[in-house]
């Protein structure tokens, strides 16, 4: 259904694409500094589901939406900002220390947010989804892997979007697993662990800026 030859070119640009440092890296890195490993794998594993959401939706169609109607990409745009900038306030007010008691009591007090590796998978997912970039990226970069003498356009464009996802997700959990083993090292003190949870924070806000401040 799909020409090798598109495909080994296809994997090859998608792996160099997948180890640039990007958007959805430093997230993974972040949250993975600031809980560890598990944090950082959950993250990565969020990621790679919005990114299927994408692909299922480029395959559907139902990301042309974006070049028939602007205003959904600017408003998907602001959310996504929003949504950064909110996860930077919650990590420059977090004064616990990852894996310590504060950090333990705070699992523990009826749970609103649910176990922290399941909140940073549905972080990383929703992360993504928020991100319009990878819809357009879906739009303009799938479709020239594609050779529509083979026929079943759709197929061939989920199938990419899959190989895709799978390829993200070895690079991006592997971030997040050494991310989350630097920080083990670091998070015995305090001071290192408010660190962590600044440059967490930073990274977020940075992100909601970029995001904000370049429309297309």
């Amino acid at each position: 259904m799909v020409d090798l030859s598109l495909l080994a070119a296809f994997v090859v640009a998608i792996f160099v694409l997948s180890i640039t440092p990007g958007p959805d890296m430093m997230f993974i890195v972040a949250m993975g500094g600031r809980g560890g490993s598990g944090m950082g794998v959950m993250a990565a594993a969020g990621v790679a589901c919005g990114m299927l959401v994408h692909a299922c939706a480029a395959a559907l169609g139902l990301s042309a939406l974006f070049g028939a109607l602007p205003v959904l990409y600017h408003v998907l745009r602001w959310l996504g900002a929003a949504y950064l900038l909110y996860l930077a306030i919650r990590a420059f007010r977090d004064r616990s220390v990852p894996g310590g008691e504060d950090d333990a009591a705070a699992g523990a007090d009826g749970g609103r947010s649910g176990p922290r590796p399941r909140r940073a998978f549905w972080q990383g997912m929703i992360t993504n989804l928020l991100n319009p970039k990878v819809i357009m990226f879906n739009i303009a970069f799938l479709p020239q892997f594609v050779d529509p003498g083979r026929g079943h356009l759709p197929l061939q464009l989920l199938l990419l979007g899959i190989i895709g996802v799978i390829v993200g997700f070895c690079v991006d959990g592997s971030v997040g697993l050494l991310s989350g083993r630097l920080s083990r090292a670091l998070r015995r003190s305090r001071r290192l662990a408010r660190g962590l949870n600044i440059f967490s924070g930073t990274v977020f806000a940075g992100l909601a800026v970029r995001l904000a401040a370049t429309p297309r």
